[in-house]
């Protein structure tokens, strides 16, 4: 097995608080039993009981809502260090499905082990339930997204939040990335159809700003791409627990 520090949940919540050494064996034990997952397979079906929460370990996932008439919203992409299966846990039955877009890695997280955390370890309980609720930010931006952004702030927007959650655990260097989605997987996350989304890509690589590439992200002029968008990182990689847990 990798070493603790590179195990995916470990760097992300290292980022939040400085880890103790039980700390950090403890996330260990979270992500020490992988299990792989085929490409397309649902991880979480919606309208399922679940009581575990699964940390991503490799690969990226899709959390997703079909509608009655087959059109599909992605709501978030999972990336490794990710917690899945939330906010399902606490509902009687899963709200959305989840699936692996390529192959996956996953370690299964029985809820009542990250409850059990806030008798035993309540530190690490809160940097957990931190990270998680950092995914509302996320939706938000979404909501602006659809809402008032146009096809190229979009996308752009877009482009430039996954850099941000990419560089975070070592997956995106300073302007390019790997980014496993068709157009239409990117059409069913940003509400736009196939076509809107080439010609938006086209526009953003005649316009010397962004080229999307066989499953490669390389950005040309981030300051311009980042205008364009209005894309401020703050909501991804500022938090504020490490100045409240040093306080306590």
């Amino acid at each position: 097995m990798a070493s603790e520090r590179a195990l995916p949940l470990t760097q992300k919540l290292a980022r939040l608080i400085e880890l103790s050494a039980d700390e950090a064996a403890v996330l260990a034990e979270f992500q020490g039993n992988p299990r792989r997952i085929a490409r397309g397979r649902e991880i979480v079906v919606e309208g399922r009981k679940y009581d575990q929460l699964l940390v991503l370990l490799d690969g990226m996932a899709v959390r997703y809502r079909v509608l009655q008439d087959g059109r599909r919203q992605i709501l978030n992409i999972a990336l490794p260090g990710d917690l899945i299966g939330f906010p399902g846990c606490f509902f009687e039955h899963a709200l959305y499905s989840i699936s692996a877009l390529g192959e996956c890695t996953v370690s299964p997280l029985p809820f009542a082990g990250i409850l059990a955390l806030f008798e035993t370890r309540p530190r690490l309980a809160a940097a957990i339930f931190w990270s998680l609720s950092c995914e509302t930010a996320l939706y938000a931006e979404h909501l602006i997204d659809v809402g008032r952004r146009s096809a190229i702030e979009r996308v752009a927007h877009f482009l430039l939040e996954m850099q941000t959650r990419l560089q975070a655990i070592g997956l995106a260097g300073d302007d390019s990335y790997r980014l496993p989605l068709t157009q239409e997987l990117l059409a069913d996350a940003l509400g736009l159809s196939v076509q809107y989304v080439n010609q938006t890509l086209r526009q953003l690589r005649e316009e010397n700003l962004v080229i999307v590439e066989r499953q490669q992200v390389t950005i040309l002029d981030y300051d311009a791409l980042a205008a364009l968008a209005d894309f401020e990182r703050t909501y991804i990689n500022r938090f504020r627990i490490a100045e409240f847990a040093a306080a306590t």
